[in-house]
């Protein structure tokens, strides 16, 4: 979330940087400010009452040492109001510190001051492009009927056993997902990430630490009897590893990759781009996270997109990189550039991952800070995530862009996973 003495010295900025995400601010930061003085006054006239009685109570012993058991008695009951009338003040204190917690919760991140402004995904910006696209022929089919061809994923089983957006990969098709899991993990890893392997269920305290709660509750796949929340993206469970935490500076940057499965419900989406593998409810993903301070977060962030890239152009595939505009960028986001790999057959460029500096947003929500060692000041972190890589769309390009005659060949790095050079 964003810093509360932040908003309040820099209310104009914040309005006018949230409008870039087309969010009206205005209204929001005006209750802020408003709770805000309301919770201060409370606790400054509890205050007052509370050092009000503490006076009475040395009184109460005086009067009872010189014999005014009346006087005292009368003080006794100042005292019992006073004190009742303290409580009442804390609590409604506390009644508003929740709104006002509720509201902070609800205002996006900040925008970094290079997004560009617009409304949709037909603003993005393109920053990097290959140069050479293959082009369709005749003889090209999309994935979802070379999947069909070569027996590697079966979408209409899937269906049957779960629902629409579960396919069920077999075969070459299933050693593939396996293959790619084990060649970003180790790409990954080589780049100085350590891997963990988070748990797939999520409570709702992770959830508000990262930023998917309140903003994506009806996204997520919900399990009532527990109150846990299935991951939309190792991002969340990894991130969280760190919340309440404070971090010896000298650690930093810290650096983690994980694969997990992840579940996203994709409300709203039905008829877009839903055949094959362009958009599921389950797929596999493996992330990168860091968690750095402040002045290196935009280092980071050029490194993580360096990294992201080098691993296409060691899978083959044409990409483009994109940064996000105001409307397209996410609720936690600062600054995202998106990754997108060219479908040949589709003859459509299909996203593979996302990389998004944060800044302190997340880590205001999580507590998360660090400390040097020496000193007694802690200081937020910044966080910051990526997509090394998703795997459906990149199976997708991969078996579009490669087919052939003689089958699907496979990129030169993944064939020591696969154990051959071509899927027949």
């Amino acid at each position: 979330m964003l810093n509360l003495k932040f908003i309040r010295e820099n209310k104009d900025t914040v309005i006018e940087r949230l409008a870039v995400k087309n969010f009206d601010a205005r209204e929001l930061v005006e209750k802020i400010i408003e709770l805000d003085n309301l919770r201060k006054s409370l606790q400054q006239e509890a205050e007052n009452k509370q050092a009000q009685m503490n006076n009475i109570a040395k009184q109460i012993g005086q009067l009872m040492q010189s014999g005014q058991k009346a006087e005292a008695e009368k003080a006794r009951e100042e005292t019992a109001e006073l004190k009742a009338s303290i409580a009442e003040l804390n609590n409604r204190r506390n009644e508003v510190g929740t709104e006002l917690n509720g509201i902070l919760l609800r205002l996006p991140n900040m925008p970094h001051h290079s997004v560009p402004v617009g409304k949709s995904d037909a603003d993005n910006v393109v920053v990097k492009i290959v140069e050479q696209i293959p082009r369709k022929t005749p003889n090209d089919i999309p994935h979802w009927e070379l999947a069909k061809k070569y027996d590697l994923i079966d979408f209409e089983t899937g269906v049957k056993i779960t629902g629409a957006g579960f396919p069920l990969y077999k075969g070459w098709g299933a050693k593939l997902q396996r293959a790619l899991i084990n060649f970003f993990l180790e790409e990954n890893i080589k780049a100085g990430y350590q891997e963990v392997q988070p748990p797939l269920l999520i409570n709702a305290d992770s959830g508000y630490g990262t930023g998917q709660l309140p903003d994506k509750d009806g996204q997520m796949y919900y399990i009532n009897e527990d109150n846990l929340y299935l991951i939309p993206t190792a991002e969340v469970p990894v991130t969280n590893i760190y919340r309440d935490t404070i971090v010896e500076g000298e650690k930093l940057p810290i650096k983690n990759t994980a694969y997990s499965a992840c579940f996203r419900r994709e409300a709203g989406s039905y008829g877009k781009d839903v055949r094959g593998l362009n958009r599921l409810h389950q797929f596999d993903k493996v992330e990168i996270v860091q968690i750095t301070r402040p002045e290196c977060s935009y280092e980071a962030l050029d490194g993580m997109v360096k990294h992201v890239e080098s691993i296409l152009i060691k899978l083959g595939l044409p990409y483009r990189i994109v940064r996000l505009c105001g409307g397209d960028i996410s609720f936690t986001s600062a600054l995202t550039f998106d990754f997108e790999v060219y479908s040949k057959a589709q003859d459509k460029w299909l996203e593979v991952s996302s990389v998004s500096n944060f800044e302190e947003f997340q880590a205001n929500r999580l507590k998360l800070r660090y400390k040097d060692k020496g000193d007694k000041k802690t200081t937020t972190c910044h966080t910051l995530n990526g997509s090394s890589l998703a795997l459906p769309r990149i199976v997708a390009a991969l078996l579009e862009n490669n087919q052939c005659e003689e089958g699907i060949r496979l990129p030169e790095v993944l064939q020591n996973f696969m154990g051959t050079s071509m899927i027949q």
